[in-house]
C-alpha cells in the first residue's frame, strides 16, 4: 500500500487515548513509507495524524472542500492540500488517491465516510481494505450492530468480514496489507425478486 486514507474527528475527543492512537498511526505510516490521505484539517485527530506524519518526513495529502476550509481550519503545512468543490468530490478524490482506509474515532462525518467506502467494497467498486481502529472500545457498539445485521440477514458474513477491526494499529496495518476481497455475490435472494 502506497497511501492510506484515514477518517477521523476534527475534534480530539474526551480521552487522551484517541490522540495517542492518531499519533501512533501517523508514526507507523511514516515508518513504513505509506503516505497519508485525509480530510485536510489541522485540528482534532485530523491535525494530530497529519502533523505526526509530516514531523516524521512522510507524505500527507489533504483533501478539503472550499466551504470547510475555514470551518475545519485547513492545514497549510502539508505535502499537498487539494481544495475541492463539494463533500462528494472530497470523498471520491480521497478514495482515488488511497490504497486502503482506516477509521479512527470521530463523529458523523467519520462514520459516513467509512460506510461509503465499506459499501463500495461490498458492491465490488473497489478491492481496498477498510479498517477500524477500535481505540478504547470506541467502535464496540458499531461492531455489535454489524454482527446484529448479520444475524438478522441484512449483511452476509462475507461482507461483515470486510470490516477489518483491531485495537492495535500494527496488527491492523498487517491485516490490511494481507487483505484479499471476497468475490462479489448478490445479496438479494432469488425469492425476493
Amino acid at each position: 500500500m502506497k497511501r492510506i486514507c484515514v477518517f477521523c474527528g476534527s475534534s480530539a475527543g474526551s480521552r487522551p487515548e484517541y490522540a495517542r492512537a492518531a499519533a501512533q498511526v501517523g508514526s507507523l505510516l511514516a515508518e513504513r513509507g505509506i503516505g497519508l490521505v485525509y480530510g485536510g484539517g489541522r485540528v482534532g485527530l485530523m491535525g494530530v495524524v497529519a502533523d505526526t506524519v509530516m514531523a516524521a518526513g512522510g507524505e500527507v495529502v489533504g483533501v478539503i472542500p472550499e466551504a470547510l476550509m475555514r470551518r475545519e481550519v485547513g492545514h497549510h503545512g502539508l505535502s499537498e492540500l487539494q481544495v475541492v468543490g463539494s463533500m462528494h468530490e472530497r470523498k471520491a478524490r480521497m478514495a482515488d488517491l488511497s490504497d486502503g482506509f482506516i477509521a479512527l474515532p470521530g463523529g458523523y462525518g467519520t462514520y459516513e465516510e467509512f460506510f461509503e467506502v465499506l459499501t463500495w467494497s461490498q458492491l465490488g467498486i473497489h478491492p481496498k481494505p477498510c479498517g477500524l481502529l477500535n481505540v478504547h472500545g470506541f467502535y464496540d457498539a458499531f461492531l455489535a450492530m454489524a454482527d446484529h445485521a448479520v444475524r438478522e440477514e441484512f449483511v452476509r458474513p462475507a461482507h461483515r468480514a470486510l470490516i477489518l477491526d483491531d485495537t492495535d494499529p500494527v496488527r491492523l496495518l498487517e491485516r490490511m496489507a494481507a487483505f484479499t476481497p471476497p468475490p462479489v455475490e448478490k445479496w438479494i435472494r432469488p425469492e425476493q425478486r
